[in-house]
């Protein structure tokens, strides 16, 4: 986390890479056979849908991972219990981080 003025600026990185999968099953589908053309097809469907989700969505659904690890079981909401729990399950990250993804999660 950087610090900005004196505040400190949320820094949350989502990685992915449906989109480098996406460019290599159309390089695939491009020179397939007949008979392997269905297969990539389909997995090229799946690939678009997976490079499609916005990153809010893949951190709600990290924080819902996160916490569930932990055991935690109560709503997805930006109660305190919720933020605690993210933070059980990743002792490093700040109170802001937690309190900003725990909103990712619950905004679905």
């Amino acid at each position: 986390m950087d610090t900005f003025f004196g505040r400190k600026k949320l820094s949350v990185l989502v990685l992915r890479d449906a989109d480098d999968i996406v460019r290599a099953l159309r390089e695939a589908l491009a020179d397939a056979r007949d008979a392997e053309r269905p297969g990539l097809e389909a997995a090229l469907r799946v690939a678009e849908e997976a490079a499609a989700v916005p990153d809010r969505e893949l951190r709600g659904r990290w924080v819902r991972e996160q916490r569930a690890s932990v055991g935690y079981q109560g709503p997805d909401d930006e109660s305190v219990h919720a933020v605690k729990a993210l933070r059980q399950a990743q002792p490093g990250l700040s109170l802001l981080s937690a309190v900003q993804l725990t909103k990712d999660a619950a905004a679905k």
